[in-house]
């Protein structure tokens, strides 16, 4: 399994509290460069810098995004049994949300984060708006913080906001904002290979920003990443997790002429496919013609063509 992170999107949030310190060990050599991480890591991360790349920026930055990233499980399924809260303090387990018949992307972020996390958020709900599909008809949202000490309350306030940024009261109840113990999110995490760690010299959370598409048995099919979700590319992912029962006939068509491409981070346009369905389409009118060409022939028996 290869670990995906040269440029992608890594999120770093602020967050108070000594109390988080215990997430992620890391070595004496970052205290005293704590300052210049507080000012890189954001520089980093708008940037869209890798580990790798942010070596570039200073050598021991790099150390601070070591072991974060996606390292992708493409084929995998997640526990069905991991249990997390909801916003109204009820215990969910991932099979309930699971089984529907609807594919499921799954996105994580903390619910107070100043930073990037808004902006994935805010991102991910403009494209839910320009669907013309249905959380909680053709697919369930899992939005879970992998903050241990988020609240219901805070997953509450955070269901208000985007729900009135939606604008769709009936989709809300197929976008579960959800929060955990430390292992039920550390476990899902790592089932879906979602590399995060908490920085205590700056308080701050490392991880990728990206989506997860679970099909309706749990099965990971199609990671997203970035901070924008074009509404045609989360629509393929979509129509790919149900193995085609979510969507029209054209939208399995589109996916049929498109392959995600992991370096393009999009679904691009597949010329074999392209040429294949062109080919077919191409037989198709032929025997339409020819069909209709005998047709008229046989109420006609006796026409002869004319001549000058």
């Amino acid at each position: 399994m290869e670990r995906l992170a040269i440029g992608r999107i890594y999120n770093s949030c602020n967050r108070p509290g000594a109390d988080r310190a215990r997430r992620g060990v890391i070595r004496a050599p970052l205290i005293r460069i704590a300052p210049s991480l507080a000012l890189l890591v954001p520089i980093v991360l708008f940037l869209g810098l890798a580990p790798a790349a942010a070596q570039q920026l200073d050598p021991e930055l790099a150390e601070a995004y070591e072991g974060t990233g996606i390292e992708e499980h493409l084929g995998e399924y997640v526990n069905p049994e991991l249990a997390f809260v909801n916003h109204v303090a009820d215990t969910v387990r991932i099979g309930e949300i699971l089984g529907q018949g609807r594919p499921v992307i799954v996105n994580f972020v903390y619910y107070d984060c100043p930073m990037l996390c808004n902006v994935v958020l805010d991102s991910f709900t403009k494209t839910m708006t320009e669907l013309d599909w249905s959380a909680g008809s053709e697919f369930d949202v899992i939005t879970l913080s992998i903050a241990p000490t988020d609240t219901p309350e805070i997953a509450a306030s955070a269901r208000q906001r985007y729900g009135d940024a939606l604008g769709r009261p009936e989709a809300m109840a197929g976008w579960h904002f959800l929060t955990g113990t430390e292992d039920n999110i550390q476990a899902l995490a790592e089932q879906v290979g979602f590399q995060y760690k908490w920085l205590p010299e700056v308080e701050q959370f490392v991880h990728a920003a990206a989506l997860t598409v679970l099909a309706d048995d749990g099965k990971i099919t199609r990671y997203l990443y970035g901070i924008e979700y074009p509404e045609r590319q989360v629509k393929n992912a979509l129509v790919e997790a149900s193995e085609g029962r979510v969507g029209t006939t054209l939208d399995r068509l589109i996916l049929y002429c498109f392959q995600y491409s992991p370096t393009e981070n999009a679904y691009v346009l597949h010329a074999t496919n392209l040429m294949k369905l062109g080919g077919f389409l191409t037989l198709a009118a032929m025997v339409v013609v020819f069909l209709a060409l005998r047709r008229r022939e046989r109420r006609h028996p006796h026409t002869q063509p004319a001549f000058s």
